[in-house]
């Protein structure tokens, strides 16, 4: 059998930003079909693998206008990853209030809204797409993002040449003082390490400049603190990934998401870099 296929398969609520993803995918290279039932998806592949011209790397949209289709997704999910095909579910979400504006701007109906109001349309979608949601490897959520921002992210998360790598590690500093992260698999504050900011010399540098990295990592219980998150996720990821857990989103939180939560973050890019992992990092509210 042939090497199996990169292939991501985008999902999510409308106005989440589902087009603009798949777009992405397309302008780097992924082939791309929207809105394929699901039933159809193994049979193209199979075209894809037989394709003269090489195709390696496939983008699907699938959404509720799959219909009662959607209910083959999961097995058609299993069959593909035991023919030994890398395959990522994104779930693409935002917060009610952001797709009920975005609707608003555009002036388009939503396709579940029939003779209600939109915020009725939503929340029968969000009903509806619930055991889907519940599938996907990754939950983007796109409430602080516009179509650029989105599109870089699409880049620098799903974009790269595919390697022969294991689990992709999403790292994300952030501010508690700005909210939590939507879409993180797991949240830990950090608040408890030495704060920079009561440093003079340090207060308007961020965790990026050097000072800021020796000042917290000159610090014994940031350094242990450090060495036994590390091992628990050397533990813990061998096991997310048997139960075929793809990616995982760790974020990290201080009081402004400059210092502490951005050492950290670097930290773990550079212990977990350059192994079976892929990483990336990113820092959400440095420059807030």
């Amino acid at each position: 059998m042939a090497d199996g296929l990169d292939i991501i398969i985008i999902t999510g609520l409308s106005g989440s930003g589902r087009s603009f993803a798949i777009r992405a995918l397309e302008d780097n290279g992924y082939f791309c079909v929207d809105n394929l039932p699901a039933p159809l998806i193994p049979k193209f592949i199979d075209l894809c693998q037989g394709y003269q011209e090489e195709i390696r790397r496939i983008g699907l949209g699938v959404d509720l206008r799959g219909g009662q289709f959607l209910r083959a997704l999961p097995q058609v999910l299993a069959d593909g990853r035991a023919a030994g095909h890398q395959i990522q579910v994104l779930f693409f979400d935002a917060s009610d209030d952001v797709l009920l504006r975005r609707f608003s701007e555009t002036r388009r109906p939503h396709p579940l809204a029939a003779e209600g109001s939109i915020p009725d349309g939503i929340s029968r979608e969000r009903k509806a797409l619930a055991p889907i949601r519940a599938l996907a490897d990754k939950v983007i959520d796109t409430s602080d993002f516009n179509v650029h921002q989105l599109k870089r992210e699409m880049e620098q998360q799903f974009c790269q040449t595919p390697a022969a790598r294991r689990m992709a590690l999403f790292f994300t500093s952030f501010g508690y003082k700005f909210g939590v992260p939507h879409d993180a698999d797991m949240v830990l504050d950090v608040r408890f390490l030495p704060n920079p900011y009561f440093v003079n010399e340090l207060r308007d540098l961020s965790g990026l400049d050097a000072s800021v990295r020796d000042y917290l990592l000159g610090d014994a219980e940031t350094l242990a603190f450090l060495d036994r998150l590390y091992a628990l996720l050397e533990f813990a990821l061998p096991l997310y990934e048997r139960e075929g857990k793809s990616s995982l989103t760790l974020a990290l939180g201080c009081t402004g998401g400059r210092h502490r939560s951005v050492v950290l973050v670097e930290e773990l890019k550079k212990r977990f870099g350059g192994g079976d992992f892929w990483v990336h990092a990113k820092h959400r509210d440095v420059d807030k």
